[in-house]
């Protein structure tokens, strides 16, 4: 399968919300955004800016840091955000529900590099890395994607 992929510079935690925003607009039951990157390179801010556009700013939404998943209703389905960093191995993802929320609701995983080879193909991964004067965004997607995603550079 032919992957895309962009990268966007992310001057701000402004531009970094908004990248959430944007990812939001896009998001239906099914979909899964792989967050990637360092701690502290933002994935905890964009899943909440993510979250915050679909639930609306009052939402109170914890970092599943300790938890590993954090579940919020969303229409008839559920928007689950799970921190994998402290996940002892793969199979825990399974017992969890992960696996299977992948095919019905919109997820958000923190540290999925745990999952191995857990990880829907599907998914949208985005890297996100620290350099020197910004945070970037990485996109790779495969086609079930470009369709949905034709018009991304102008809202990003």
């Amino acid at each position: 399968m032919a992957r895309t992929t962009t990268t966007l510079r992310l001057t701000t935690q402004d531009d970094t919300d908004h990248l959430g925003r944007v990812l939001a607009k896009y998001a239906r039951a099914g979909d899964c955004f792989l967050l990637r990157g360092q701690i502290g390179s933002g994935k905890s801010a964009l899943a909440r800016a993510f979250i915050h556009t679909l639930l609306g700013p009052d939402t109170e939404v914890p970092s599943p840091t300790f938890t590993l998943v954090q579940t919020y209703d969303y229409d008839d389905l559920e928007i689950w955000h799970a921190d994998l960093y402290r996940l002892g191995d793969a199979q825990e993802a399974v017992e969890l529900g992960l696996t299977d929320a992948f095919n019905d609701h919109i997820c958000l995983i923190e540290w999925p590099e745990l999952l191995g080879d857990l990880k829907p193909n599907t998914a949208l991964d985005i890297e996100l890395s620290v350099a020197p004067d910004c945070h970037l965004a990485t996109l790779t997607f495969g086609e079930n994607w470009r369709d949905r995603l034709k018009d991304f550079a102008q809202d990003a």
